[in-house]
Parts: C-alpha cells; structure tokens; sequence
C-alpha cells in the first residue's frame, strides 16, 4: 500500500490592474514602436497597478481573496501562505505577512520566497513539502510582483517587458496518487551580474547617490540572459521528462514562464513539444515574474482535464530556474 501523500493543486485565481499599458502608449513614452516590441518579445500589452500607495501585497490579497471565494473557503482555514515575490511591499514585515492582515488569516504560517522568475516554482515546492508532511491540509501559494515599481520608464529594452499581476493556487492532499509528482530545481551564480537590483539591499543601502544612478531599477544583459534561458529550460524540462519516461506526446501542457515568446518557443522546440500545446499569455500581460505560470495555470483551467500529464519550467535571476511535473487533478466544474 503506497502511504506517500501527493499534494495537488484544488483551485486556482488571479487579479489583473485594469489599466493597460499598450506598445502605442509606451511608444508615446521612449523611442520605441508596437512593431519593434512585438517582434522582439510577442507582447503587445501589459497591466500596470498605477497607484503608488499600493503595492504588490494589494494584488496578491486580491488573487487569494478571489480563490478563497471560488472555493467557498474562509481565511482562517488557511494554514500556510507563500508568497513569491521579488517587489515585496516593504523589506520587513513580509508580503504573506501584509496578506493575511488583509484578508483576515489570524493563524496562518505566512513567509515569502525570492527567487524572481523561478520563484513560484521554488514556492510551489516548498508549500507542497508542507502538504507532504501530512501536518498541513490547506497551503495558498500566490506569485505576485508590481515590476512597474522597479522599472525604468525610460530604458526601451527593459520597460518593455514588464506588467503586474498575481495570481495564487490551493494545494491539498490529493485523494489518489494524481497531483504534483516530481520539482528539479537549480541554481548557478554565473548569473549574478547578468540579472539584478544593484541598490536597496544590505550591500549597497539607498543613498541619494543609488538613486541619482537609477540603481534602483531593473537591470539585464538581455542577449547573454536569452542564451541561458532557453538552454536552462529546455534542460531542466528534458531532464524530468526523461526522469518519469515521458515523450513529448506524453506531455499534454507545457506551461513555461512568459519572459519573452523567443525563449517560450526555443524551449518548446528543443523539448519538441508542439506550440498548440504550450501555454502563452505574454501578449496580455508582459513578464510579470512571479505571477505567470499561477497566470497560465488560472486561464487555461477549465481547459485541463484530470489525469493530465502537464510540466511547469521557469527561469530568473541568478540564475535559478527549475520544472515541476503533475498530473492534473480535477475537471472543470
């Protein structure tokens, strides 16, 4: 008798800002155009949250607020909540913490995770470790992030790229043996000046010199980040389709996170995965790092039926990156 506990996702929601921001408005904006951005990245349009008294906890509260409704559940139920984020509302208290205040959880176990754009990926695996344990029934794990705090509105080749969005999952103990299976995730420094926030943190506190710099944006070597990108993923995406005997017709979703639609369908080549079964929102959203593969899960939901064999990748900052393999445990109501 196989005593394992397999955690699996039981419910999925999203908050997206209403205001858009459009390749024609930012063209307005620096020197750039809707042909040049959607050539280079597939993204046509992202979501800004334009208040600047709100930050990324407004939206992360938000999403869970949504899945807590579409499950019929109340806040105190919620005995963990995760929270992957790289634009925290402050450095201390943490985002979970500013989450549950404002949705109402009094006896969660709440802490954030940052790990960029793998981190929903390093979340998911830490709150189903948490399932796994048999002493927690009911984790929230949500991806959040408002990149437009750290984006440089006036350096074409990143503003490009980002909007602000969050998105959350209910993980459970699954009934049967259906759920997340297998995580792989990896890490190597070789990245660390590739991708980054110079200033703000310990090494380098804000000054009036920090921010004269603009140190307190958004910074990468985009060419050189797209090569480890694409090999990043597509290994991480064979290696565990090749650790649980899987083909490419095994896969029925590969849901990869949405940095930039070269890097989804490189990756998507080299893993021979066809594109029709690749999930792609980056046209809508933009790169919203923490908060796209929860945005993928959450849109094509009611497209996922149970049983099915569906692989996440991602890769961020540092480099980390990493895939998750689960199988899809329920059908659209």
């Amino acid at each position: 008798m196989n005593n394992q506990i397999y955690p699996c996702i039981t419910g999925v929601a999203a908050w997206l800002p209403p205001d858009r921001l459009t390749n024609e408005l930012l063209a307005s904006m620096v020197d750039t155009s809707h042909e040049w951005i959607a050539s280079r990245t597939g993204i046509e349009e992202r979501r800004i949250l334009k208040d600047k008294d709100l930050g990324t906890s407004y939206m992360a509260s938000h999403a869970v607020m949504n899945l807590l409704e579409k499950k019929g559940m109340e806040a105190d139920e919620v005995e963990v909540i995760i929270c992957a984020t790289i634009t925290p509302d402050m450095m201390f208290p943490n985002t979970a913490n500013l989450i549950c205040d404002r949705i109402g959880a009094r006896k969660a176990l709440a802490f954030d995770m940052l790990s960029a754009c793998a981190g929903f990926l390093y979340a998911l695996e830490t709150g189903c470790n948490y399932i796994r344990s048999g002493r927690y029934k009911k984790v929230i794990v949500v991806g959040a992030d408002k990149m437009s705090s750290i984006t440089d509105y006036e350096d074409r080749n990143s503003c490009i790229l980002f909007g602000d969005a969050a998105a959350a999952v209910l993980l459970e103990p699954s009934p049967d043996e259906d759920g997340i299976i297998d995580t792989i995730l990896r890490c190597d420094p070789v990245g660390k000046d590739l991708i980054y926030l110079k200033a703000g943190g310990s090494a380098r506190p804000a000054s009036l010199e920090t921010v004269q710099n603009k140190e307190h944006f958004f910074y990468q070597d985009g060419k050189r980040v797209f090569k480890y990108a694409v090999q990043g993923m597509a290994a991480v995406s064979q290696e565990m389709m090749q650790k649980h005997h899987l083909t490419n017709e095994d896969i029925d979703y590969l849901i990869p996170h949405q940095a930039n639609l070269r890097i989804i369908e490189a990756t998507a080549q080299m893993t021979n995965i066809p594109l029709e079964k690749v999930t792609i929102n980056i046209q809508k959203y933009g790169n919203t790092t923490a908060a796209t593969i929860p945005l993928c899960i959450w849109e094509w939901e009611n497209d996922f039926r149970k049983g099915q064999n569906i692989l996440l990748a991602a890769f961020g900052a540092g480099f980390v990156w990493g895939a998750t393999y689960l199988r899809w445990a329920y059908n659209p109501d």
